[in-house]
């Protein structure tokens, strides 16, 4: 036998020992039982921050009607203790806020009196109230852990964003993240059959379940044939969206003043009025939308009117500058501390989509002014705001060649097409 193959046997046989002598140790070392070895080669199970592996555990959802007394007397825990909980939960917790369709957990003792040690409330899906119901009782809050992943999402629209999402499973919240984040380039109530998106945004995950839509990171949205870019970036500890070439996506207007709605009537010169039934300029943009949907002002300015009039019914004028002034016609009320001389901020709502005046249905009637002059609101032209400043330039330019490149580099997949 040469010295190689001896030298291979003796490789072989050595680790078989071995692990031989310690299976032989592990099955003879004395006081262990069977159970408690199978137990020492499992990784011990977490839930609520509580070893649950040796324990039980009963999932359920709060009833209506159902509260923390209700609960636990399911499970034979005493008045007195549950007096207990409720005083020690005090600042903690407010037992009255337990909601009917929110989880809950009952964790026991594994033996024949199914002892209960813990009721946790899941008071949201990522926070918690662990109640200990052992020899010492106690109530704290807890945090599950969560994860934040940047996710990419696709997809071209055959009737609107919000659609288009929805029907490929993905959160519909990041419809109104794209709105707010294009609100000053893209008017919403116009996107087309065939418009497209790709966009790379944050998603939170707890316990490996997708929870909340996060901030836009990248995107593009192909409106009309022309793609729109945004980019996030931070300057002065302050963040924004930019185009490719720096420039702000914020203007001094936003588009709509109004999410996810549609246009029934256009601005005109002359109109066959709905109720009159007679021809007359209709200067405005009509959004249908329900009664009480929120109406925000386009821009930062000054209310200059809060009153009903008998055409346009419960109106408010903003004057935002030297040059423009906004209307909101047909409201059904008007938004907290609303009045004349308040100064209100881009997004603010001011009042709510209603049916005053002379009017066939609830809608806002829209209507801008330049120089005091009625002009078409879906083709108002606003200066950006400040672009990227120049000592932030490279940095910029450097996120967007790395964002760009992954989103150009990604395709709308045929199953994302609705």
């Amino acid at each position: 036998m040469t010295k190689k193959r001896t030298l291979t046997i003796v490789l072989i046989i050595i680790p078989v020992i071995i692990i031989v002598l310690l299976a032989l140790y592990f099955i003879f070392t004395p006081g262990t039982s069977i159970e408690d070895k199978e137990e020492a080669l499992c990784e011990p199970v977490y839930r609520y921050g509580i070893q649950v592996d040796s324990l039980m555990q009963y999932d359920d959802e709060v009833k209506s009607g159902e509260n923390l007394s209700v609960l636990l007397q399911r499970y034979k825990v005493d008045h007195g203790t549950i007096n207990s909980l409720v005083r020690q939960s005090e600042g903690i917790f407010d037992v009255r806020k337990i909601k009917a369709g929110n989880k809950y957990t009952v964790i026991c003792s594994k033996d024949s009196v199914n002892t209960p040690l813990y009721f946790i409330y899941e008071d949201s899906p990522a926070t918690y109230v662990v109640y200990g119901l052992g020899d010492s009782l106690h109530v704290h809050y807890g945090k599950k852990d969560m994860e934040l992943r940047i996710v990419f999402a696709s997809g071209v629209i055959e009737s609107s964003l919000w659609n288009a999402m929805a029907s490929q499973g993905i959160n519909p919240t990041l419809a109104l993240e794209l709105s707010d984040v294009y609100a000053w380039a893209i008017d919403f109530f116009g996107v087309q059959k065939g418009d497209s998106f790709r966009t790379y945004y944050e998603q939170i995950y707890v316990e490996g379940e997708p929870l909340n839509v996060g901030r836009v990171v990248s995107a593009c949205f192909n409106h009309a044939g022309k793609d729109f870019y945004a980019f996030y970036f931070v300057q002065d500890e302050m963040g924004d969206y930019f185009d490719e070439k720096g420039n702000s996506l914020r203007k001094a207007f936003l588009k709509a003043p109004l999410k996810f709605s549609r246009i029934s009537s256009h601005f005109s010169h002359s109109r066959l009025h709905p109720i009159l039934r007679i021809r007359r300029p209709h200067h405005g943009v009509d959004y249908a939308a329900p009664t009480g949907t929120p109406v925000m002002t386009i821009g930062d300015g000054t209310v200059t009117k809060v009153k009903s009039a008998r055409g346009a019914g419960k109106m408010i004028e903003v004057k935002h500058n030297s040059t423009y002034t906004t209307q909101y016609l047909h409201l059904s009320g008007y938004g907290k501390g609303i009045r004349q001389g308040t100064r209100v901020s881009q997004g603010q709502v001011i009042g709510y989509v209603g049916s005053t005046g002379l009017s066939t249905g609830p809608h806002l009637d829209f209507r801008v002014y330049k120089n005091g002059s009625p002009i078409n609101p879906l083709k108002v032209e606003s200066p950006p705001s400040e672009p990227v400043k120049d000592k932030y330039k490279g940095d910029f330019f450097r996120v967007v060649e790395q964002e760009k490149s992954k989103l150009d580099g990604t395709r709308i997949r045929e199953s994302e097409v609705v």
